[in-house]
């Protein structure tokens, strides 16, 4: 009698947690398993919106986007496989072996589509067509890709695109960022990605227990990214290029008046189109050239600026009263400072401001540090823009550097002479600059006294971002250093003897200064930096030409650009 008690418990017992556990699964759990099963039954078919263009301040398309054509397999009956590949292999040209590589490593579920061949041309994409009315299980999806209309043009300021990699997708994966997403590297394409890229859309697909499609749910259409409209004008962006003409270095034209960057030119250069196509051998070449490709050298490399630093002397001689538009010193070709000669490069006799400023007089500029001294000269480098970051909306650019005693004592318990204040005066020793702070220190000479902050980005859809940028600080020079300056500044075009003389007689008056920049190894460094029409100023040009020779090669490769703007109508 106990046994039969026992079983019968047993029993109960039994259909009791059976009972419990379809209870909680039908109850308590069917959400969740609802989910699961939606899951399961659920497949989304991606489609790409395009990526936003990049246009000039005319509203010039700079960058934009081309249809090209993927070809997907929907793999409903795997054992078709072989047979379907072969025939995309006729049309295409292409081996079996690769796209059945392709099949292979693409190859996710049976109810999604398999990629086995990406950018086709419209020709191929035509003829797949006609094949899918046999093979229906062919998807031809038209893919925007990346456009470059002028090829390198601008190549720094654009920068290109490419798959994110594990660094990126480590910061942005909380912003809808994730595995195999095409993103920005370098320029407009990286600092703007947010806003350039596209949003996904695509198809909502039924399928059934075995994977197999049942029925379409619905679409939700792919979204463009937002255009982005740069300050840069194409036709001026043309003459920088074509000027530098396989000279490493940069050229850069700005607004005084307003800090807008209106052309930015690099070399050597590279064009973008090379990642999109995935060109390998050829992206690896402009990773492993030594002479950096890639850089944007007006913004993310530093230089010694010579002789164009002697306007912040000028200015802080002025400012400090340690000289005066009467003061001169003789200039017997060098000069003792301490123990050790200092040369200047050429026997110039008694040289006031204006003329030592004319013909870069560097006996003048040792006397002139020695007086102001070189706490001082640090100073007002930084009051002209020098030595630290702008604030440029292109990633990676650097500070710069401008050594000051106080630094020379903490970081390299050495103490500061004399001649370091000497080397200090003319530019060069550890004094460090881009070009883009050189030609931002030359507009506060042609605006009469205002320090802009450069921009390059004038809209972002349909918000314009201009009126915000226009950010200029005032620099409380006296009035008649800024007259004195100037002078200075046209005479080295005007004088016959001036450095930048081959600037005279364009039709424009321009004003400017040249610099020759002495480097560990290699030729000189060239710089021009100035400002044209020289009543009115409209532009500051910055010429630098790296391991270029004298500051003469910078100021005729000025000349050029001023010729052909001028040619054009530009000025």
């Amino acid at each position: 009698m106990e046994r039969k008690s026992i079983l019968r418990f047993l029993i109960i017992l039994m259909f009791g947690i059976l009972l419990a556990g379809l209870l909680n699964l039908d109850l308590l759990q069917w959400a969740k398993f609802r989910r699961l099963s939606d899951s399961n039954c659920i497949r989304l078919i991606a489609q790409s919106g395009a990526r936003g263009n990049i246009l000039d301040r005319n509203g010039e398309i700079i960058v934009d986007n081309r249809i090209s054509y993927d070809v997907l397999i929907l793999p409903q009956e795997l054992s078709q496989i072989d047979r379907i590949l072969s025939g995309v292999s006729r049309i295409l040209g292409t081996g079996v072996k690769e796209l059945k590589a392709a099949f292979k490593s693409n190859y996710f579920s049976s109810s999604i589509p398999v990629t086995v061949a990406s950018n086709i041309d419209l020709n191929k994409a035509i003829l797949l067509g006609e094949y899918k009315l046999e093979e229906p299980s062919i998807i031809i999806q038209p893919m925007p890709l990346r456009h470059y209309p002028y090829g390198p043009l601008a190549a720094h300021v654009i920068g290109y695109v490419n798959e994110i990699d594990r660094w990126r997708l480590t910061k942005l994966e909380d912003y809808g960022y994730k595995t195999k997403d095409i993103v920005g590297f370098g320029g407009v394409e990286e600092k703007y990605d947010y806003y350039l890229r596209q949003e996904e859309g695509g198809l909502s697909v039924e399928v059934n227990h075995r994977g197999k499609f049942m029925r379409v749910l619905g679409f939700e259409p792919p979204r463009n990214g937002k255009d982005v409209q740069l300050t840069l004008d194409l036709k001026m962006q043309k003459i920088a290029e074509e000027s530098l003409s396989g000279r490493k270095g940069s050229v850069i034209l700005m607004d005084p008046q307003s800090g807008q960057v209106l052309a930015l030119a690099n070399y050597p250069n590279f064009n973008p189109a090379v990642f999109v196509n995935k060109r390998t051998r050829l992206i690896a070449g402009l990773f492993n050239n030594p002479d950096s490709p890639l850089i944007n050298r007006a913004i993310s490399s530093s230089y010694p600026p010579a002789s164009v630093f002697k306007v912040v002397l000028a200015s802080a001689g002025l400012e400090l009263k340690k000289i005066n538009l009467y003061t001169s010193f003789l200039c017997r070709g060098s000069t003792m400072i301490g123990a050790r000669k200092f040369s200047c490069w050429d026997v110039h006799g008694v040289q006031d401001i204006v003329s030592a400023i004319a013909h870069s007089c560097d006996v003048f500029f040792y006397k002139t540090g020695l007086l102001v001294g070189a706490q001082n000269i640090h100073d007002y480098a930084l009051k002209l823009g020098l030595g630290k970051a702008l604030g440029f909306e292109l990633p990676y650019e650097t500070g710069g550097f401008i050594p000051s005693p106080l630094w020379r004592k903490i970081n390299k318990f050495q103490k500061w002479f004399d001649g370091d204040t000497a080397n200090l005066s003319i530019g060069q020793g550890d004094c460090l600059v881009t070009p883009l702070q050189a030609a931002n220190m030359m507009a506060v000479f042609a605006n009469g006294g205002y320090l802009p902050s450069p921009y390059i980005i004038k809209a972002v859809g349909n918000l314009d971002l201009s009126a915000k940028k226009r950010k200029l600080s005032r620099v409380a020079f006296k009035k008649s250093t800024f007259e004195i300056i100037r002078r200075g500044l046209r005479a080295v075009v005007s004088d016959a003897r001036g450095t930048g003389n081959v600037l005279s007689g364009l039709g424009v008056s321009v004003a400017g200064k040249t610099g020759t920049a002495q480097v560990s190894r290699g030729a000189t460094h060239a710089w021009f930096i100035g400002f044209f029409p020289y009543e009115n100023p409209k532009y500051v040009i910055c010429v630098f030409l790296e391991n270029g020779g004298p500051g003469h090669a910078a100021s005729v490769i000025a000349r050029q650009i001023i010729e052909a703007m001028n040619k054009q109508g530009l000025i």
